[in-house]
C-alpha cells in the first residue's frame, strides 16, 4: 500500500483560516502603529510650537523606542504606545461575540493590540525601575481595520462598535489627544504618611540612584484596583 503523502484537510484549513487571517491581522495592526507613530511626531510638534510661545520650559517630545513602541514626553508626564506582535480574541462573554458582524464571520473577532500606558517621565529619564504606570487604553485591530477601544474613562464607552469603526487619521488623532488630556488630568498624589513611614537602610542608602518607594501617580494602586466603572 503506498504511503498517503495528501494534507491533512483539517489542519490545512485551519492553516488557510485562522493562520492566515493572524498574520494578515498582524500586517494590518502594523500599519495602523506606523501610523499611529507619525501622528505622534506630528502631534507632539504641534504642541511643543505652540507651549513655547506660553512657557519655554515646557517641553514636548516624541521618542521612537522601536518597531513597535514610541513614547510622547510632556509636563512630567510619558505615554508609552506599544504594539503586540500576536492576535487576540476574547471568551464567549465579551461583547464583541454579540456583534452580528462578528457572529456571522468569526476570523473578523480576531484583533491586534496596541496599548496605550501612563507614566510619570522621570521614572523613564532615571530608570527607576520600581515606578509603577498606568494602562490608559487599549485599541484593538481586526483583518479589515474595523477596530475597538476599551480603558478608563472615555474608553470605557466610547469606540465600541467594531463594526461601523473603521481606523482613519482622525480617529488615531482622537485617540491620542484623548490620552494625553487623561494623563495631564490625572495628577500626582502623595501616598498616606504611614504607608511611608518605614523604609530599610538598604533603601535609604540607594534612594540617590533609584527610588524604592515606588512612585506612581497614585502611589502603591494597582490598575486591578481601580474603582472606575467599565460596562464589559
Amino acid at each position: 500500500m503506498s504511503k498517503n503523502t495528501g494534507c491533512n484537510p483539517e489542519i490545512l484549513g485551519l492553516l488557510a483560516g485562522k493562520s492566515s487571517t493572524k498574520q494578515l491581522v498582524f500586517r494590518q495592526t502594523k500599519e495602523v502603529f506606523m501610523e499611529f507613530k507619525k501622528l505622534l511626531k506630528t502631534i507632539a510638534k504641534e504642541l511643543n510650537d505652540n507651549i513655547c510661545q506660553i512657557d519655554k520650559q515646557v517641553i514636548v517630545e516624541f521618542i521612537d523606542a522601536g518597531e513597535y513602541e514610541a513614547e510622547i514626553r510632556f509636563s512630567g508626564d510619558a505615554l508609552i504606545f506599544h504594539m503586540h506582535t500576536n492576535a487576540f480574541t476574547f471568551d464567549k462573554s465579551h461583547f464583541t461575540h454579540q456583534n452580528s458582524y462578528i457572529k456571522n464571520e468569526p476570523l473578523n473577532g480576531y484583533f491586534g493590540l496596541i496599548s496605550m500606558y501612563n507614566f510619570l517621565a522621570d521614572s523613564l529619564r532615571y530608570n527607576r525601575v520600581n515606578d509603577m504606570g498606568h494602562l490608559v487604553g487599549r485599541l484593538f485591530v481586526n483583518r479589515e481595520k474595523h477596530f475597538f477601544v476599551d480603558g478608563k474613562r472615555q474608553f470605557a464607552f466610547m469606540y465600541n462598535d467594531p463594526a461601523n469603526d473603521l481606523v482613519t487619521e482622525d480617529l488615531l488623532r482622537d485617540v491620542i489627544e484623548k490620552t494625553i488630556v487623561y494623563a495631564l488630568d490625572f495628577d500626582l498624589t502623595s501616598p498616606n504618611f504611614n504607608d511611608v513611614r518605614i523604609v530599610t537602610v538598604n533603601q535609604i542608602r540607594s534612594i540617590s540612584n533609584e527610588l524604592k518607594i515606588s512612585t506612581s501617580k497614585k502611589l502603591g494602586v494597582k490598575m486591578s484596583s481601580d474603582t472606575d466603572n467599565h460596562p464589559r
